[in-house]
């Protein structure tokens, strides 16, 4: 690994797609040594960002997401735009990986010299995979990709994760597999910028039109998380390509209205703002239980809170404390 941050900085402003890959690479590195050099190479990389389109992509299981991913990916390049699709799977040390097979899911798009395909690191919790995604999405904006869509492919709290880090959350949903509003959660719907109900060909299209109506329904129950904006619902076939234009018009209708409002900015913010917050709150965490002292008394410590001649408030207090001397020193 290269120690001079210049290095990875200049091959990706230079779209050197084997330096990009290379620069996502340190960023995933857990060695403190790697992580030092990653930290200089964001913080001079960060100017560069900012201009790309930040989608994040959700659907039930059986939604056809890699369908969409690779059929939207592909109208969006044949528009002129390159885009970049990095992934979250926090599950993916339970399940073996499933985003491992990122590029064989999407064969067109993984070859296509205007698309970038990279999988979430397999293992970590989903703060960890969290991190390297928003990274990763940093780099490739600095490259010069001007869409970046976020897929999750986990399962519960993703959702919201990647609602956080994006400016269009999309939620893909299928007709005919039963009671539509089962398959979706409230809090997903909360943070949806638009249901898209997939897979409307075939036999299935009048299904996909009522499952379009019932999403409406449910969509009215809600309070918008913008109050300029009004998620919509609407029909596709990834597979057969139709209503993919429609659904890029409304991720661009959603932008105009959010910059001349001033809340893509505010959100974007906001986003940061909170990052790095999270940041604090993890370096914290990791400085509690590196500490020399904490580690010493704290077997101690949780085995008089187990017994019940501890109270977890005093115990807590107690540990804080060790923390605190260290500080006043």
């Amino acid at each position: 690994m290269h120690k001079d941050p210049s290095y990875y900085i200049q091959g990706v402003l230079d779209n050197n797609r084997l330096m990009l890959a290379r620069t996502i690479t340190l960023i995933e590195s857990i060695l403190p040594l790697h992580q030092d050099i990653a930290k200089n190479v964001i913080n001079e990389l960060l100017p560069y960002t900012g201009k790309a389109v930040r989608l994040g992509i959700t659907g039930v299981p059986g939604a056809g997401k890699s369908t969409f991913i690779e059929s939207f990916g592909t109208l969006l390049t044949t528009l002129g735009h390159r885009v970049a699709v990095l992934a979250i799977d926090p599950s993916s040390t339970r399940s073996g990986g499933s985003i491992l097979g990122d590029k064989t899911r999407m064969e067109k798009l993984a070859v296509n010299d205007m698309a970038f395909i990279r999988p979430s690191p397999s293992g970590g919790s989903l703060g960890g995979v969290a991190r390297k995604t928003r990274e990763s999405m940093l780099i490739c904006e600095a490259a010069g990709f001007d869409v970046i869509i976020v897929e999750t492919v986990g399962v519960g709290q993703s959702e919201t994760t990647v609602a956080s880090m994006v400016d269009f959350f999309l939620v893909l949903q299928i007709a005919g597999a039963g009671d539509e509003l089962q398959g979706i959660k409230k809090g997903v719907l909360e943070v949806a910028d638009a249901i898209v109900v997939n897979k409307a060909d075939g036999d299935n299209i009048m299904r996909a039109k009522l499952a379009k109506r019932q999403y409406e329904t449910a969509l009215h129950l809600v309070k918008p998380s913008s109050p300029n904006w009004s998620p919509p619902v609407m029909t596709c076939s990834a597979l057969e390509e139709t209503g993919l234009t429609e659904v890029w018009n409304t991720i661009i209708s959603h932008k105009k209205i959010m910059t001349a409002s001033g809340e893509l900015d505010k959100k974007r913010q906001e986003q940061a703002m909170s990052w790095m917050w999270f940041l604090v709150n993890e370096g914290l965490e990791l400085w509690f239980y590196q500490h020399s002292e904490i580690q010493k008394l704290l077997p101690d410590i949780k085995r008089r809170v187990e017994e019940g001649s501890m109270a977890p408030t005093r115990a807590a207090d107690d540990l804080v404390a060790i923390l605190g001397k260290d500080l006043l020193l």
